[in-house]
């Protein structure tokens, strides 16, 4: 059965929301773009008509399944979506918040959907308690240690390999100073013994070649330590206890979004923060902000003649995907990895943000301040841009 036919099936109030949503929605997608995608449309209605998704048991598959995921089918919004989500909504509307946050995945998906402009208005918005809902621990896997070779068993390239760390959580904007830089805390890290760069090795991404190792923390700062990503804000609250942040959802392509808090308030309007594509700051060390912990930092431009005069963000190129790598042009940068977590005391971000700005073209760029060489910042699909700003300090 077609994803379309499938549709006959719904309850008749369902299929109406489903319907409604068809006329705001973007594409033939809707459907499903592939005829992959088209299947599995058909099988979540299916299981919406079957009523199996709103059962208790459904529901803890359900929140299983959204734990790494933003939309059911793909990358983008579909009937399987809004028919999950009007499926949802009377149960929803009468959960308590301990019994939705024992849901947290399903919650927050919700809560995206219904602020989907081709769903809102569908059905009455549902008011989530999410100040209070208790914070994910993020924490990364427990790899067990192998014993270690003997001088005659290990090879030479097994002893060369530098494997990089996985990337920590980082932090966002801080409240004073610059809105959109994240707050300066100190490390609790030692530093690390300089591991010196072999000669002839070959550059990540490349063909044949294996990803380069993240950069030794105690090397020159460069721009290519700054593990920038891009992110897709999921939902965006004001903070209940600063006037001038934003609590954001963002999907930056890990299991859990990350919480994020931003000092745009007083720059950029809530309605302009929400469901949209942003660039994120994902190596910096986590702080927590008047009571909320921030784990990234959004990245924006401000206007040459100062913050008063204007930020916006700086885009990743359209169709870019959350958790897409984004990273600087040239030979020497382009390749190279990015540090775990940046070390506050090596001030590596601070030395680096100067060179960065607009381009004539509104295209984001580091210029090197020792040679003058334009670096562009982009994914492997197109450059990041700003909106309007020419000139503009990013950060």
């Amino acid at each position: 059965m077609s994803a379309s036919a499938s549709l006959g099936n719904l309850p008749q109030g369902i299929r109406e929301v489903v319907e409604k949503a068809s006329k705001g929605a973007s594409g033939a997608g809707y459907f499903g773009r592939t005829e992959k995608d088209q299947g599995e449309v058909g099988q979540w209605t299916t299981k919406v008509s079957q009523g199996v998704v709103a059962s208790a048991e459904g529901l803890k598959t359900l929140d299983a399944t959204l734990s790494a995921r933003t939309f059911l089918v793909g990358n983008d919004l579909t009937a399987a979506d809004v028919a999950v989500y009007a499926s949802l909504h009377p149960i929803l509307s009468k959960l308590t918040p301990k019994e939705y946050y024992a849901h947290p995945s399903v919650t927050r998906y919700f809560d995206h959907l219904q602020h989907q402009p081709s769903v809102q208005g569908a059905l009455p918005p549902v008011t989530f308690d999410l100040e209070h809902m208790p914070k994910i621990e993020r924490s990364a896997p427990v790899k067990e240690k192998k014993p270690k070779a003997g001088p005659s068993e290990q090879t030479p390239a097994a002893a060369e390999v530098v494997a990089p760390a996985p990337v920590a959580p980082a932090p966002a904007a801080k409240e004073e100073g610059n809105p959109a830089e994240g707050e300066k805390v100190r490390t609790e890290k030692k530093e690390k013994k300089k591991k010196e760069p072999k000669e002839g090795a070959a550059p990540g991404g490349g063909k044949g070649g294996k990803p380069a190792a993240a950069p030794a923390e105690d090397s020159e700062p460069a721009p290519s330590m700054i593990d920038l990503r891009v992110g897709h804000i999921l939902s965006v609250e004001r903070h209940p206890d600063a006037d001038s942040l934003y609590v954001e959802q963002i999907d930056v392509g890990e299991p859990e979004p990350r919480t994020v808090c931003s000092g745009l308030v007083h720059y950029i309007p809530i309605e302009q923060v929400r469901d949209r594509d942003v660039i994120v700051v994902c190596n910096l060390k986590p702080v927590t902000m008047r009571g909320v912990k921030s784990f990234a930092m959004l990245l924006c431009a401000s206007a040459k003649e100062g913050k008063d005069a204007g930020i916006e963000f700086v885009n990743p190129p359209p169709g870019s995907k959350p958790g897409e790598r984004i990273f600087f042009e040239g030979d020497k940068f382009a390749s190279a990895q990015p540090l775990p977590q940046l070390n506050p005391k090596k001030k590596i971000f601070e030395t680096i943000q100067p060179g960065f700005t607009t381009l004539d073209t509104l295209e984001a760029a580091w210029v090197d301040p020792a040679t003058g060489t334009v670096h562009r910042i982009r994914t492997k699909d197109g450059v990041c841009k700003a909106s309007k700003f020419v000139g503009a300090s990013l950060s």
